[in-house]
């Protein structure tokens, strides 16, 4: 495939991912306790909203900044752990929120695998 290509389709999957992220922690940032509510009715714990939301920012700027790899590879790591915990929240809760978390999926799988074919 073409390297323009790859880099086309790497960027727009990892922008989406990043988007998709960023607006989940401004959620968690910014209705704090309608996501506690929740993370209670699903039997997760409240303490992790606010440390959740910091760790999906800063996993945002590890992937951007690509300033170690190793931190880009766990935030990759991280992204998709906490797609498919959510995807998995969402079935069981019924609420619909499933197509967020499946474009989560999605974008990660394309991003990580188009940077390995841009970024040798």
């Amino acid at each position: 495939m073409d390297i323009n290509l790859n880099k086309i389709i790497y960027w727009i999957s990892t922008i989406v991912m990043c988007l998709v992220f960023a607006y989940s922690a401004s959620m968690y940032f910014r209705n704090t306790e309608m996501v506690k509510g929740f993370f209670t009715a699903l039997g997760y714990p409240t303490y992790i909203v606010i440390p959740l939301a910091i760790a999906k920012v800063l996993g945002i700027i590890a992937v951007l900044t690509k300033a170690s790899k190793v931190l880009m590879e766990w935030a990759y790591a991280g992204f998709l752990i906490d797609a498919v915990l959510a995807l998995a929240a969402h079935q069981v809760a019924g609420d619909g929120g499933s197509l967020f978390s499946i474009i989560a999926i999605v974008t990660i799988i394309i991003s990580r695998i188009f940077y390995s074919r841009v970024y040798r």
